[in-house]
């Protein structure tokens, strides 16, 4: 390997444009900032600055906060695991494949709402008290993974 051979790394945003080099370069004189000007010269003001005018960053609301640490966590009801057979596991892969859930994002908890009648094996990342109270006094279990 020598000096002839070096190369910017795949992908990065790399122009190997010398600026201000003679007017033999293409880019001479003004290295391409034009004639002049605040932009013309070096400390230009930062992205964003507006003179000393209110930035709009800062003249627009801000409203709320977003916590990064969240959860999306899917609710499902009792009811709707009556589609499943009697002794069954009833998994959060099943419940993909069955059309229940879509996008199960960071857990799927099981709730209590609706009727529930068959003894099923529940694995999933939550459930309610009273989910759990029901599966269990049918026979089944529900399984935290």
């Amino acid at each position: 390997m020598d000096l002839s051979s070096l190369k910017a790394a795949e992908g990065s945003v790399h122009d190997n444009f010398r600026r201000g080099r003679g007017h033999g370069s293409g880019n001479g004189k003004t290295a391409g900032k034009g004639h002049k000007g605040q932009k013309a010269r070096s400390g230009a003001p930062r992205v964003g600055f507006e003179g000393g005018q209110m930035p709009l960053y800062r003249r627009i609301p801000k409203r709320g906060f977003k916590c990064r640490n969240t959860k999306e966590i899917i609710g499902i009801n009792l009811s709707a695991l009556e589609c499943f057979d009697n002794d069954s596991v009833v998994s959060v892969d099943t419940l993909i494949e069955n059309g229940i859930v879509k996008n199960p994002r960071d857990g799927v908890k099981i709730l209590g709402n609706g009727e529930f009648t068959k003894k099923l094996t529940v694995q999933a990342n939550a459930f309610s008290a009273s989910a759990k109270e029901k599966i269990e006094a049918l026979g089944g279990k529900a399984e935290v993974i």
